[in-house]
């Protein structure tokens, strides 16, 4: 059986915070249930901020204490990313609206969703909170809730595409993305 990896792409602002965390915790979750081999993951900021930076110090310690390592190096979102990705996960309202206004294509605009719709504990859409400027405490508050949403987005990907609930005995054979 042949299939084309899924696309999934996490943005916040600056890409050293909230993106990188949700990266790294689909990830980690995605290896964890062994299906690795069907996703191209990454993230980006809306804004060239932090280009080829590391991840927050704090983002990187929280994700470390559950096991994620993060290694991920700050990047900014182009409009090719609209071609290479199927899923583009926004952390907040403010980048959401960015990314929409960026889409020149409807079938781009189909591909943005704010992440928090994959949150099974809260109603509506509301944003991952942006910890930079606090401690961390709300550095451990953004990892519990990109879990939550890694968790609730997997479950949907799984419904969606039929593909990923194959047993492994099958021969499966990924298309890769160019990149």
């Amino acid at each position: 059986m042949k299939f084309k990896k899924i696309g999934v792409l996490f943005v916040c602002l600056g890409n050293i915070c909230r993106s990188p965390a949700a990266e790294g915790a689909f990830k980690h979750l995605v290896t964890e249930k062994d299906l690795k081999e069907f996703f191209h993951i990454d993230s980006c900021g809306t804004a060239g901020y932090h280009i080829g930076e590391m991840p927050h110090e704090l983002t990187q310690k929280v994700a470390k204490e559950r096991g994620i390592i993060l290694t991920h190096r700050a990047r900014q979102f182009t409009r090719e990313d609209f071609e290479k990705f199927d899923y583009i996960l926004a952390m907040d309202q403010s980048n959401y609206n960015h990314l929409l206004s960026m889409a020149k294509k409807e079938e781009h605009k189909q591909k943005v969703h704010k992440f928090r719709k994959f949150d099974h504990t809260v109603s509506g859409q509301p944003d991952v909170p942006d910890p930079y400027y606090g401690g961390i405490a709300g550095f451990e508050h953004v990892q519990d809730i990109v879990m939550r949403c890694s968790v609730g987005l997997l479950d949907y990907l799984m419904e969606k595409h039929s593909y990923l609930n194959i047993p492994k005995t099958e021969e499966i054979e990924a298309t890769e993305y160019d990149i």
